[in-house]
């Protein structure tokens, strides 16, 4: 078959030897004075890049060692999506004092997961926070999105919302939001994350999000 969906895959064919045959053409050159020049500058450019590399490696151990030595490293690193840089995040966020958030709504409502709802006469409104803390929604983000990847209780939750017409974005906030109370009972109580008592018995069947 020469033609499929007006395409001629003859006369395709030839037009991409010929971009090939032109790509392989020496290219414009510089004087090199000049070719050194930029070719020095873009060295300088990757020694910049490599200690910034470099820098951040070094502070993400030095805060993964850290966090290692404070007491809720084991309850934070417990539940699925939190490891020692994202727990980390997140303690640094919420903070180790028992007594800041008066209940675990407090605490979603700054973190932003908590939705918003306004009612006007007969009419209701649910939407999200705008206002939160918005380094603590980020490392929210990731750990939602670590913790839906990964076979378990925490992805089976979000493939229902999924299924009953949640959107991507909204299923995962669900998820951060259920998980942020979890975690509010398990600092207060000095508990390990328990996904049973979590998210309740394991489903026989996984569902299928729903067509977007």
């Amino acid at each position: 078959m020469s033609r499929f969906c007006g395409i001629d895959w003859a006369e395709g064919h030839h037009d991409i030897a010929i971009v090939v045959a032109k790509l392989r053409h020496p290219g414009l050159r510089q004087l090199g004075l000049v070719e050194q020049a930029m070719g020095r500058q873009a060295l300088a450019l990757l020694a910049t890049l490599d200690t910034a590399c470099a820098g951040a490696e070094d502070l993400e151990q030095a805060a993964a060692e850290e966090f290692r030595k404070h007491p809720d490293h084991a309850i934070i690193t417990s539940f699925p999506g939190l490891a020692d840089l994202t727990g980390a995040r997140v303690l640094a966020e919420i903070g180790d004092d028992r007594t800041r958030f008066a209940d675990a709504r407090a605490l979603k409502a700054y973190a932003g997961t908590a939705p918003v709802t306004r009612a006007s006469g007969r009419s209701i409104s649910i939407t999200f926070r705008r206002i939160k803390n918005d380094r603590l929604a980020a490392a929210g983000w990731v750990w939602g999105f670590s913790a839906g990847s990964n076979p378990g209780p925490a992805r089976e939750h979000y493939l229902r919302r999924r299924a009953h017409g949640d959107r991507h974005s909204a299923a995962l906030r669900h998820l951060v939001n259920k998980m942020l109370g979890q975690l509010y009972y398990c600092l207060e109580n000095r508990q390990e994350f328990d996904p049973v008592k979590a998210f309740g018995p394991p489903a026989t069947t996984t569902p299928e999000p729903a067509a977007v």
